[in-house]
């Protein structure tokens, strides 16, 4: 199977592999918040749990998939100093989230509106959720493009199959990403079907973003190291800063622990076994 997904995207080239491989996790997003015309609620206990799930894939992909393979690469460039242009990506990358959480308005899953982060404004909560979790999915489109974008260039650290565990592996965590915005716009109110579409909504970036990234490190590969930690960087603020507070407003931060936990693990399994 794997074998058949990489004859399939070295026939697609870079980008345009970049672009599909981000399309179906966004496909997967709109797959997860296709289940609020099933359930118009979910347990907290059960949401808490898959907000830890996905955490733990995007703390596990940062590592295993852009830190370890950025610090090898890294190595060639700058022998003895590879820790160099990595820890400036992973800064860098932490900080252009920062900026983006200061500017742009968003509201975290189950916080009240008053809450709500960024540039003050008088948008509709269903907006600013969906925003909240757009600055999430930024980060996770262009780590996909760029792993496929840097296999395009052959670098032994980075190949096809970690591009394709990486999409594999956000695109589950994606799938509660969906429900966690479709869902309690369902319980304000709106028809299933705004739910629905506001849900998948959040995640048409990724392709995008996907494709920005590929393009970025096919023709500027001598920055490769600090992009792959850039992303990095960018997805471990977001776990950080949006991620863990949002499972610890509710009693079930052990749920959250072991969710977090178990995505962790599949991903490391997803992206070393492979």
């Amino acid at each position: 199977m794997v074998e058949q997904l990489e004859a399939w995207a070295i026939s697609l080239g870079p980008v345009r592999a970049a672009f599909f491989a981000t399309v179906f996790t966004w496909l997967m997003t709109a797959l997860g918040a296709a289940l609020v015309f099933f359930f118009k609620t979910i347990r907290r206990s059960v949401f808490d749990t898959m907000l830890g799930f996905t955490g733990g894939v995007m703390i596990a992909a940062s590592f295993w998939s852009l830190l370890t393979p950025a610090l090898e690469m890294a190595e060639k460039i700058h022998p003895g100093y590879n820790w160099a242009p990595v820890a400036i990506g992973f800064l860098l990358g932490g900080f252009f989230i920062f900026l983006l959480d200061r500017l742009l308005p968003h509201l975290h899953i189950n916080f009240n509106k008053s809450e709500s982060e960024g540039i003050t404004t008088n948008w509709h909560k269903s907006t600013l959720l969906v925003l909240a979790i757009t600055l999430h999915n930024i980060p996770e489109g262009l780590a996909i493009g760029m792993l496929f974008g840097s296999a395009a260039l052959d670098m032994d650290a980075t190949t096809l199959t970690a591009a394709i565990a990486l999409t594999i592996g956000i695109g589950i965590q994606n799938l509660p990403e969906g429900m966690a915005v479709s869902m309690p716009l369902r319980r304000q109110g709106l028809g299933r079907a705004k739910s629905f579409f506001y849900g998948q909504l959040s995640a048409m970036v990724e392709p995008i973003a996907g494709v920005i990234g590929a393009l970025a490190v096919i023709y500027m590969n001598n920055i490769l190291p600090y992009a792959l930690a850039f992303s990095a960087g960018a997805m471990i603020y977001v776990v950080v800063e949006e991620v863990i507070p949002e499972t610890q407003r509710d009693k079930y931060t052990d749920l959250a622990v072991l969710g977090f936990m178990l995505g962790f693990t599949i991903m490391m399994i997803l992206d070393v076994a492979l």
